[in-house]
């Protein structure tokens, strides 16, 4: 698992995890309270979040920040 793949590994991660609850990005990001379109980057590995992102991120999906890094 080399950390070039680590920002791809996420936005699969990220996308299946939407896929499974049934949103949008959109529904997704204001679930998490942030921007649409910084979802999408983030899920097509063109931005990489920070920590605090990532926690935002957890708390849209009503997880931990381990179980949204389960599996990355």
């Amino acid at each position: 698992m080399g950390t070039i793949n680590v920002g791809k590994r996420f936005g699969k991660r990220l996308k299946a995890l939407r896929a499974e609850r049934g949103w949008s990005q959109e529904e997704f990001a204001d679930r998490a309270g942030l921007h649409r379109t910084y979802v999408s980057a983030v899920e097509r590995a063109v931005r990489n979040p920070t920590l605090p992102i990532l926690a935002k991120m957890a708390k849209g999906f009503g997880m931990s920040l381990v179980e949204l890094m389960e599996s990355v």
